[in-house]
């Protein structure tokens, strides 16, 4: 392995950049201990320098950070790690904690808008719960009544759903459109949940077929 070089304080600067994106999420700093937990578990672990504390990325918020690849710079003084991003990074509710230009405005285009922000945010997270739900199985739960009637007959609702959304566009509002595509994307969620499809498989199925087009 690598001998990484700590600063006088024992910490090691690391910039997360997004699997599915390649956005840069933030910079924060680890340890040596921080390092070892992010390389067991899997998650991303660092030092609050605020509050003198190890802390694991959204153990509060459920924002967590899957790691795919932990790279070193040349000097082996930094850090660069590449993660499944559940949710927002930054805590003032943005995806990416560099959201504003030089002058101090949010930039325009990067997807730090906050209507934009929200989207790719709540996919995440309704995709989290729902396997949530799968392992919990809570009672009095439409989503747990679904898992138990099995595989097709979620596959029956996805069809149907898309059915409906078609119905939609052609004969209805633009309100019954969102609503109608808000149904399919839960169902068609729920089903990838039921057959052990992740997200970010998806997603990187989406990138290769952008990157050959």
């Amino acid at each position: 392995m690598v001998q990484l070089t700590y600063d006088a304080g024992g910490l090691i600067p690391v910039v997360v950049q997004d699997a599915a994106t390649g956005q840069v999420l933030m910079v924060a700093y680890m340890t040596r201990e921080a390092l070892e937990k992010t390389l067991d578990t899997g998650q991303a672990w660092y030092w609050s320098r605020s509050r003198g504390a190890l802390w694991r990325k959204g153990e509060e918020s459920g924002h967590t950070q899957t790691v795919r690849a932990v790279r070193i710079d040349c000097d082996a003084d930094a850090l660069l790690l590449v993660v499944d991003q559940a949710g927002t990074a930054c805590h003032t509710g943005h995806r990416t904690c560099f959201f504003r230009s030089f002058d101090g405005h949010e930039a325009p285009g990067d997807g730090t808008d906050a209507a934009d922000l929200v989207r790719p945010g709540v996919l995440d997270e309704l995709f989290e719960l729902l396997k949530r739900r799968r392992a919990e199985m809570p009672t009095d739960s439409y989503t747990t009544s679904l898992l138990l009637a099995g595989r097709a007959a979620i596959a029956d609702k996805v069809g149907e759903e898309a059915e409906e959304l078609v119905q939609a566009v052609q004969m209805e509002t633009d309100q019954r459109v969102i609503e109608e595509a808000a149904d399919l994307v839960y169902h068609t969620w729920l089903l990838l949940v039921e057959r052990g499809v992740e997200l970010r498989d998806v997603r990187r199925e989406l990138m290769r077929r952008r990157n050959g087009n």
